[in-house]
This record gives C-alpha cells, structure tokens and sequence, in this order.
C-alpha cells in the first residue's frame, strides 16, 4: 500500500507565524540531539507530544460554543479525532520501540509540560496554537519519511508491523513495520494541512481554510 506524501511549508505571513516556527525548530533541536536516528523512540516522545493539542483544542472549543451558544463547524469533533489518531500512533510506536524507563520518564514530563503551555497558548492565541502545531506537523512528516529511507536503505530493520496497527489502519495480516510508517506519515500530513488552515481561518485577515498555500519544502 502506498499513500505518497509531499514535504510541505507554509511560508510565515506574520509576526505570529515567525514565533510559532522558532517554537518548533528549538523543540526540533532537542529532538535531533537526543534521539538522532532513534526514530522509533522518537517517535514514542513526538506523538505523545502530538497527542495534545487536539484534545486541548477540542475541549477549549467546546466550551466557547456553549459559552457563545452557537455551532461549532465541525471543529471539535475534528479535532478530538485527530488527538486520538494521534494516540493511536503513540501506542503503535510504544509496541515497536519499547521505550526504556528514562524515555518513559521524558514522556511524562514532556507531556506534562507541553500541555499546560498549549492549554494557556490556546486559550490566549488560538492562531498561534494551530500553526505551531502545523509546523509541528510539517517536522513530523520530515522524520517519518528519514524513518522510511532508513528502513530502505537497510539501516534499521523492517519487523512485522503491531496487532494494534494492522486493526487499526486495516492493513493485510503480513504487513511491515515499513506500511505503518506509510500510513502514520500520511496522516500526519494530514494534520498539518488541517492545523495551518484553522490558523488561516483564525487570522485578522479573514483568511479561510481555502487560502492556505503550502510550497514544496527544500530538503
């Protein structure tokens, strides 16, 4: 099964979009630093990461459409879904990695901390918090296709994929660890075209989910 997938870039149009890429090229620093070619255990840390904003999102929405008595659009059915997709991959990456005790004590503080800063970056600029994540998102689809090229260039092993996955993505019962990446990335970019069209639909500018333009990312 193949679902190809481009590497996308929305270019910064304000002060706002510029912040929010700092944000994740520092987060992505650590990231390279600690996991270097680790892809499976980085991916354990990313999504649990990856797994908040779509509840946080999704609860902070709800409560402003009870609050302002009006519909919601859809957004928060979207954006619970995509924290449990997101939750899905964690508990994928959980079977295949095995995290040691010191990447499962990252987890939890990683979690603890990113959620109560997305809560209140949330709460205050929403714009904000969804391009971060969509930026978020444009480096995960980056390390899942560095994960792909290094199982094709035989670097890293190719194990039959999780139960959990094969249920979960309904792939065939022979599938490989290869055919999760496949699928995790492209949901994964996904995500990332969804979150930088909230931020468009967000901006002063009146932009709507139609105006996003993401340009071919050089690598």
């Amino acid at each position: 099964m193949t679902r190809p997938v481009e590497q996308l870039h929305f270019e910064p149009q304000h002060l706002s979009d510029r912040m929010a890429l700092r944000i994740v090229k520092f987060m992505r620093i650590f990231a390279d630093w600690f996991f270097t070619k680790r892809y499976g255990h980085r991916a354990v840390v990313l999504e649990t990461v990856a797994a908040v904003p779509g509840m946080v999102g999704g609860l902070l929405q709800h409560l402003k459409a009870l609050r302002t008595i009006r519909g919601d659009e859809g957004w928060i059915r979207e954006l619970l879904d995509e924290a449990e997709n997101e939750r899905m991959h964690l508990m994928t990456f959980v079977e295949v990695a095995q995290p040691t005790r010191l990447e499962r004590i990252l987890v939890m503080v990683a979690q603890a901390v990113f959620y109560n800063l997305y809560f209140w970056l949330y709460l205050f600029a929403p714009k904000i918090a969804h391009r971060v994540v969509g930026y978020l998102e444009e480096e995960a689809v980056v390390s899942y296709t560095q994960y792909l090229e290094s199982i094709d260039d035989g670097d890293i092993d190719n194990p039959p994929a999780p139960e959990i996955a094969i249920d979960y993505w309904g792939l065939p019962a022979n599938a490989r660890l290869r055919d999760v990446i496949v699928e995790v990335r492209a949901d994964e970019a996904g995500h990332r075209d969804r979150n930088h069209a909230f931020a468009n639909e967000l901006a002063d500018d009146g932009a709507t989910s139609d105006d996003v333009q993401l340009t071919k990312r050089e690598t």
